[in-house]
């Protein structure tokens, strides 16, 4: 488990431990709102394991006050989006997951004010990031094709964590409103856990998923142009060159 606050990992290190057997459960650090730190999370996982089989890229902040990351990305975008497209490139999996959102609908990717710096709004800020997840999948797909490595993305559903700590009190009251019909984390990762484990998914790549099936996502978000504007964008902004 790759995490930013170690304390919390260890609490539920623990609580996994003791739930389901397993005391082979390591806990690294990892801030995704910094590339020095992904880089060097990505080098001692290099160094530790032989091979990383499924990557779940599940990190995330929503809707929280302007703000930038440790490298000046807009902090929503930098994390949710950047910070996995580096950490998958670094670490070189053969199955990944990247957990998006119906949230994507909310955004549209702004290629001339990517960071937000000219107009920040929080909840489109966060469609934004939740989009580029899709996009950025559908791209890992075609660029990976034939290569056997896959590449889904995923909406959990409305999960009950503390990712809704920015709320506004306008969605907070909403919040409780829907709070009944929403899901609990075990609940919610059902569908990411599919993706994951699922053999027949080896012969599919690129999609979006829910409830455990493939579901629709926005036009937006199957505008393979846009994708590769995207990727070419994120490279740039990360200083990489994925092929």
């Amino acid at each position: 488990m790759a995490c930013r606050d170690l304390e919390k990992a260890e609490g539920a290190q623990k609580e996994i431990m003791e739930d389901s057997g397993n005391q082979n459960i390591v806990i690294r650090k990892l801030d995704l709102s910094d590339t020095k730190s992904i880089r060097e999370f990505a080098e001692v996982i290099n160094n530790e394991e032989r091979a990383i089989h499924i990557l779940i890229n599940n990190a995330g902040v929503m809707m929280c006050p302007y703000s930038k990351t440790a490298d000046g990305f807009e902090m929503q975008f930098g994390v949710n989006h950047l910070g996995h497209f580096l950490l998958t490139f670094l670490s070189a999996p053969s199955r990944i997951i990247n957990l998006s959102s119906m949230a994507h609908s909310w955004g549209t990717i702004a290629l001339d004010d990517i960071n937000s710096e000219r107009n920040y709004h929080s909840r489109r800020a966060y469609g934004q990031s939740k989009l580029a997840n899709i996009l950025y999948t559908r791209s890992l797909a075609k660029k990976l094709k034939d290569t056997g490595v896959t590449a889904y993305a995923v909406h959990p559903g409305i999960v009950r964590t503390d990712l809704k700590r920015h709320m506004n009190l306008g969605l907070l009251i909403m919040w409780k409103v829907v709070r009944p019909f929403t899901k609990t984390p075990v609940q919610g990762a059902q569908t990411t856990i599919y993706c994951a484990v699922q053999p027949e998914l080896d012969k599919e790549s690129g999609g979006y998923y829910s409830t455990c099936r493939p579901s629709r996502c926005t036009r937006a978000a199957r505008d393979d142009e846009m994708a590769e504007k995207l990727w070419e964008l994120s490279c740039k902004m990360l200083g990489i060159v994925w092929d």
